[in-house]
Formats: structure tokens, C-alpha cells, sequence
């Protein structure tokens, strides 16, 4: 089993590159960071963590760009992916996002995964003129369209929100197929959605019956008719005990992402180290 890091990102602390540099250095597989491009004042939408319009805490309005964080990891590191935890690609326009991503996949020498959500917060979608009730179609089409520009020599695009014709882009991803995880809670429509059009599935920090939604992912993804077995990473909000662990992996997870704290570079460096030291990295 892999175990990958994910910054919370913010204008204070340390910074992307240096988190990512560390996490590389200490033996983990991948390097997360989130993305909140704004955060309305006034807004209807409940944090799935709190189950009102309060925040856990102030760094969601301090979200750093992830495309230029992960770059700047990119520069900075050689071997550990580069992923979100978790993008909204909807809140970009989808021909510019795509470019973005392939660029980042060209420099990188092909470290890119995109960990992608549908978006909890409604009112931020709002203002991306995102409707609510469509956003996992919306995300649906941007997916299908950025993989034809990804894929094709001239390509073009058809559907309600995304429209093309036909076009040339470059470069290209280095890799094949850009991995996608979705990253949302477990349930039938997600999993649904995941086994028809994405790689793997990402849980949320409060997900519970880890081992019962695995199954059910499987199921779905069998049901679906993709060979192979579905990616699923688990966000750690506490450290799981060994039994956990181990009952998670017998399931078929296939990642933990631990969390850092947006704290000055000497500390969070000390915290990977005893971290690696535990995990036996």
C-alpha cells in the first residue's frame, strides 16, 4: 500500500515546494493539494465536515492555486506524483484547464494524477455559474473534453456546458491517460460515476465502513464491465491502528494520504521524518 501527503495549502507556512521536496526525501508516493478558488461571505452550502456554512478552519479562503503549487513541487522534485485532494475542475474554463494539466504532465516527465470533486460548496459553484443540480454532469463533459484535446490530433467537442470545434493543443501528456480519482463521499451514484468514467475513488476525511464502501465500489466497478480493480485512497483524519490498516488494504486500498500542517518549514519537516520513521518509509 502507497502512502501519499497532502498539504492544505495557504499563504503562511511552509510552501508546496518545500513540503513536496520533504515528502519525496522521506519515501512517500504522492504529493496532494487542494483547491478552493474563493469563498463566498454570504452562502447556503453546508461543509460536510461541520453540517452548517462554518469552516473547520480559515485556510479555505487561503487556498493556494494547485496548478502552480504543483509546478513549483514539480521543479523541485524528481520521483512523487503530483495530485489534487481535491481539484474542481468546473470552476476552470475546460480548454485552458487541459493545457494546464498537460503542460504540468510534460514538465513533470509524466507525475500527474487529478483528484477531482464535484464541488459541496454550491455557492462557489455559483459564481462559476455552475448549477448545482448539473455539476456531476458539468464535470462529466469537462472530463470528456479535456481527454479528446489530451488525446487527439484535431480535436472537438459537443455537449451542454463544453463546446469545440475542431482544434489543435499541444503538448501532450507524457502519460497515456492522465489517472483520475474522484474524490466525494461513497455511495451508490458516486461509485456509479466512477466505475463508468474514472480510475479510482478518493474518500472524504469523515468517511466511515471504508471496508463496506470498497465493496461496493467493486461491485460497481464489475457491474460497469472495466477489468482490473478500481484505485482508492483514504484520507487519514486520525491515524487508523494496524488492524485498520490492514483490514483497509485486504479491502483493496491502495493509498493513505496523510495530512500536514500549514506550519513553518522546520516543523513540518520534523513531522514527516518521525512519520516516515513510523510508517517504516
Amino acid at each position: 500500500m502507497r502512502h501519499g501527503i497532502v498539504l492544505f495549502t495557504s499563504d503562511r507556512g511552509i510552501t508546496p515546494a518545500a513540503a513536496a521536496r520533504a515528502a519525496e526525501e522521506h519515501g512517500f508516493d504522492t504529493f496532494y493539494v487542494p483547491e478552493h478558488t474563493h469563498i463566498p461571505v454570504r452562502r447556503e452550502a453546508a461543509h460536510p465536515g461541520t453540517g452548517d456554512e462554518t469552516l473547520p478552519d480559515d485556510r479555505y479562503p487561503r487556498t493556494l492555486d494547485p496548478w502552480v503549487s504543483l509546478a513549483t513541487a514539480a521543479e523541485a522534485t524528481s520521483r512523487i506524483r503530483l495530485a489534487t485532494a481535491v481539484a474542481l475542475p468546473v470552476e476552470s474554463d475546460p480548454i485552458t484547464l487541459a493545457k494546464t494539466i498537460a503542460t504540468l504532465d510534460h514538465l513533470s516527465g509524466g507525475r500527474v494524477t487529478l483528484g477531482a470533486g464535484f464541488g459541496w460548496n454550491t455557492d462557489e459553484l455559483a459564481d462559476h455559474h455552475v448549477p448545482a443540480d448539473r455539476r456531476r454532469t458539468v464535470l462529466r463533459e469537462y472530463v470528456e473534453a479535456m481527454r479528446a484535446l489530451w488525446t487527439e490530433e484535431q480535436a472537438s467537442y459537443s455537449g451542454e456546458f463544453v463546446s469545440f470545434g475542431p482544434s489543435w493543443s499541444w503538448p501532450k501528456p507524457v502519460q497515456p491517460h492522465i489517472p483520475l480519482m474522484i474524490g466525494a463521499g461513497g455511495g451508490p451514484k458516486t461509485f456509479a460515476w466512477i466505475a463508468a468514467r474514472a480510475d479510482g475513488w478518493m474518500t472524504t476525511p469523515i468517511e466511515e465502513d471504508i471496508v463496506a464502501k470498497a465493496a461496493a465500489l467493486h461491485a460497481a466497478w464489475a457491474d460497469a464491465g472495466r477489468a482490473g480493480r478500481p484505485e482508492i485512497s483514504v484520507l487519514a483524519a486520525a491515524r487508523p491502528s494496524a488492524e485498520t490498516t490492514a483490514a483497509w488494504e485486504d479491502a483493496g486500498v491502495t493509498e493513505i494520504i496523510w495530512g500536514l500542517p500549514d506550519k513553518p518549514a522546520d516543523e513540518v519537516v520534523a513531522f514527516l521524518s518521525r512519520h516516515a520513521h513510523r510508517l517504516g518509509l
